[in-house]
């Protein structure tokens, strides 16, 4: 059961820069307790691995990673598309911007691929709620992970099929403490009356989440 968890911490997990740092943090991670974070390269194991743990995790079935709604308890992100992946610390997450995951992700139907960047819409984003105290929670779910900037958010929903939503926010004392912005995807547009995601979700330390800077975006073609 440890090797399964490292593993599967390994293939999910920030990539390093170089092999000499995987290395490092292989062994590091073998001989961590089994409760730790692991965070290796995913060059260390082969393609097959990726493929299979990839496929298994990111389907549309499993709402790319994050199965369970992010205003619902035992929730996780499902992916992070951003440029620091080193801010990522305690959750294991594929990183959408390293070239290993995206050119497996491209061998793979019905899974999330890697964001390409696209045009803006020809009728813009229209916002439909800013800097509220609840995030969006809707039947319409599609997905959520971490980003760094609502731009990113935007390219996120324009790669997934369906999407015509986004709703970022940060999640104070969630998301193990984070400081990306939540970005939830949904297949309907909705007003600050759906942005009853207050938090209130008690953390493994005893803190207790709250919602800030939550804005409400509707992808208008």
């Amino acid at each position: 059961m440890r090797f399964f968890a490292v593993l599967t911490a390994a293939v999910f997990s920030v990539v390093l820069a170089d092999s000499d740092t995987a290395a490092s943090a292989a062994s590091a991670a073998a001989s961590a307790p089994s409760s730790s974070a692991a965070a290796l390269s995913a060059s260390s194991f082969t393609n097959a691995t990726l493929q299979l743990s990839l496929s298994n995790s990111l389907s549309q079935s499993n709402h790319y990673g994050a199965p369970i709604p992010p205003w619902e308890v035992g929730s996780y992100p499902g992916w992070y598309y951003g440029q620091d992946p080193g801010a990522i610390i305690g959750w294991v997450l594929p990183w959408l911007l390293d070239t290993l995951i995206c050119d497996i992700l491209d061998l793979l139907p019905f899974c999330l691929h890697c964001p390409i960047p696209k045009p803006p819409p020809k009728n813009g984003w229209v916002p439909t709620f800013s800097n509220l105290d609840g995030a969006t929670q809707a039947d319409d779910y599609l997905t959520y992970g971490l980003v760094d900037t609502i731009q990113d958010c935007e390219t996120m929903c324009l790669n997934v099929e369906g999407c015509t939503f986004i709703n970022t926010y940060h999640d104070v004392n969630g998301k193990n403490g984070s400081p990306q912005l939540t970005c939830s995807l949904f297949s309907q547009c909705h007003d600050a009356s759906d942005a009853d995601n207050k938090g209130g979700q008690t953390q493994p330390d005893g803190s207790v989440d709250y919602i800030t800077d939550s804005d409400g975006f509707c992808l208008h073609n």
